[in-house]
């Protein structure tokens, strides 16, 4: 399936926000890509329509969903009891590859992606090579026996420091669980997701 592979650094700048983690090129020029530098033209006042697009854009790519999943994703969210936008924020980090991300098992989503893909994580105790795969509440994520010994998890796992209060990780198994769904408060991301929902609802 079709992924973003061009170049990280410009994405980040056109959204003025290190969605793929810290930049030092964002750090350098805060301004949006292109040729002709931090123009005025460029920094004009954006239609009420794009705003929303940006952001919808700004969301695919900060979890690495294509535009069909994250179309259905918002179909379950409208479906789904509670505040639409918050609900697709919630699929979104229940995603397998994130959740990885999220406990430390790698230092980016892309990185998460991979190694899912690649058969070295377990959801209870099966290997899923599925990213995209939702999690539950209750649901025991770890690194596969054959693969803990990986340079690139056990090299992520001794930098990571961020803790989420809706997971739990075991250092020692290599396990985590997910404890309950994320609130808003709990996620981090910089989205601001109602400006989506106006989108769709268009």
């Amino acid at each position: 399936m079709a992924r973003y592979t061009g170049p990280k650094s410009k994405i980040a700048r056109r959204f003025r926000d290190p969605i793929f983690g810290a930049d030092k090129a964002l750090d350098r020029r805060a301004y949006g890509p292109g040729q002709h530098g931090p123009s005025k033209r460029r920094g004009g006042k954006q239609s009420e329509y794009a705003i929303q697009l940006g952001e919808k854009q700004k969301a695919k790519y900060t979890y690495g969903i294509l535009e069909r999943q994250f179309s259905n994703l918002f179909e379950k969210a409208s479906r789904m009891k509670g505040i639409t936008g918050e609900v697709l924020l919630q699929l979104c980090e229940a995603r397998l590859d994130n959740v990885v991300y999220r406990m430390g098992i790698s230092p980016t989503r892309r990185g998460a992606r991979q190694l899912v893909s690649h058969k070295h994580i377990t959801v209870n105790g099966e290997v899923v090579n599925i990213p995209s795969y939702t999690l539950k509440i209750g649901d025991v994520v770890g690194v596969r026996e054959k693969s803990k010994s990986l340079e690139a998890i056990t090299g992520s796992l001794s930098a990571s420091s961020k803790k989420y209060d809706w997971l739990d990780w075991d250092k020692s198994t290599m396990t985590g669980k997910v404890l309950n769904t994320p609130s808003r408060e709990m996620i981090p991301e910089n989205i601001r997701e109602q400006l989506i929902v106006e989108l769709y609802s268009k």
